[in-house]
């Protein structure tokens, strides 16, 4: 029996109940597959920040540092910056631990309504770089507060940083259906864009079966509304993958079912797997939160271990769900609570 040690963050808001429930699910396919999960409980959090001016301890990365994975509910709570939440915690975590692949699934599932209106077959993954890029923290102001007051913000792309991301994505493509598209802006950004570009046709030489395409970060979002379809694997930059990761889920249904991962590929320290909808204060408390992002997020963790018998069954059980129709959440149609969701996911794993 395969045990794994879970590092486990509810968060804010919608985290505290997606969390438990996605337990219940990773337990039952435990149960199910033969693996053992422990699972240790963390509060970092927008409430541990009011509370103690942080967002972890001064040892709160050390304390993560054996686990296995981390799984994350959401963190983000009303009065609480969100740069504080995002510096203090998030960004640490993924760079402390090398976790330079931020991976987010877009898929159609059968039984979800697209806002399109002729989707089409959509299954694709972008894959965003996840440590350096526009998200530096190099960078300050100038004569603040007066007429002269001047703020500059850098971007670093390091030919490692650029490199690793895109054989990253050219290996997942060449698993999948051998295409590759870059999400660029070297009309405008007269240095790291070309870079990146360059890098691109580089790297690509190495994967002659993999076809290549690339688009203006402007003309990308267009098509990712109008052509979904066209795409199979996706690479962008730290501010491009995540303005793409976000617009990617609600051409499928929405923030309710984006799930994330953020990986160091090598297994060298703990990889970190987040779903994407935030901590949504507006509806938290109320029983009514989607935990297929957080399910799914589950599974990508699975797929991380090598864990794919279960994975699979997860997967399944997902779709199964949705596609039947019949418990389904306010943000796909139905009425269904959080727990009664869970209830049947568990139902199709067991």
């Amino acid at each position: 029996m395969n045990t794994y040690q879970i590092a486990t963050i509810p968060g804010d808001g919608i985290g505290k109940e997606v969390v438990p429930e996605s337990i219940k699910v990773l337990e039952a396919l435990g149960q199910q597959c033969g693996i053992q999960f422990n699972f240790k409980y963390y509060d970092y959090s927008c409430e541990y920040y009011k509370n103690h001016g942080k967002m972890m301890p001064e040892d709160g990365l050390d304390r993560l540092r054996d686990s296995d994975g981390i799984f994350l509910g959401a963190v983000g709570y009303p009065g609480v910056p969100d740069h504080v939440s995002l510096w203090g915690l998030l960004i640490p975590i993924r760079r402390t631990f090398q976790q330079y692949i931020n991976l987010r699934p877009v898929r159609l599932l059968e039984g979800i309504t697209s806002p399109l209106r002729d989707p089409g077959k959509i299954d694709f993954y972008i894959v965003r770089e996840n440590n350096e890029g526009e998200y530096s923290s190099i960078g300050g102001k100038l004569y603040e507060g007066t007429p002269q007051e001047l703020v500059v913000q850098e971007s670093v792309f390091t030919k490692n940083g650029v490199d690793r991301v895109m054989k990253f994505a050219f290996e997942l493509a060449a698993k999948r259906r051998n295409k590759l598209t870059s999400a660029t802006k070297s009309n405008g950004i007269i240095h790291t864009m070309p870079y990146w570009d360059q890098r691109f046709k580089e790297i690509g030489k190495e994967y002659p079966q993999v076809a290549l395409e690339q688009f203006h970060i402007d003309i990308l979002c267009a098509h990712f509304v109008q052509h979904p379809d066209w795409f199979d694997v996706v690479v962008a930059s730290n501010l491009f993958g995540d303005i793409l990761s976000d617009l990617g889920p609600a051409v499928v249904g929405g923030m309710g079912i984006a799930a994330g991962a953020n990986l160091n590929p090598e297994k060298e320290f703990p990889s970190m797997f987040e779903p994407v909808h935030g901590s949504a204060p507006d509806i938290a408390g109320k029983n009514i939160a989607n935990p297929i992002a957080c399910f799914w997020t589950a599974q990508m963790m699975l797929e991380h271990f090598g864990e794919n018998e279960a994975a699979k069954l997860l997967m399944s059980a997902i779709e199964n769900t949705i596609k039947e129709g019949k418990v389904l959440t306010r943000d796909l149609g139905g009425k269904a609570s959080t727990q009664e969701m869970t209830s049947s996911v568990i139902e199709k794993i067991l």
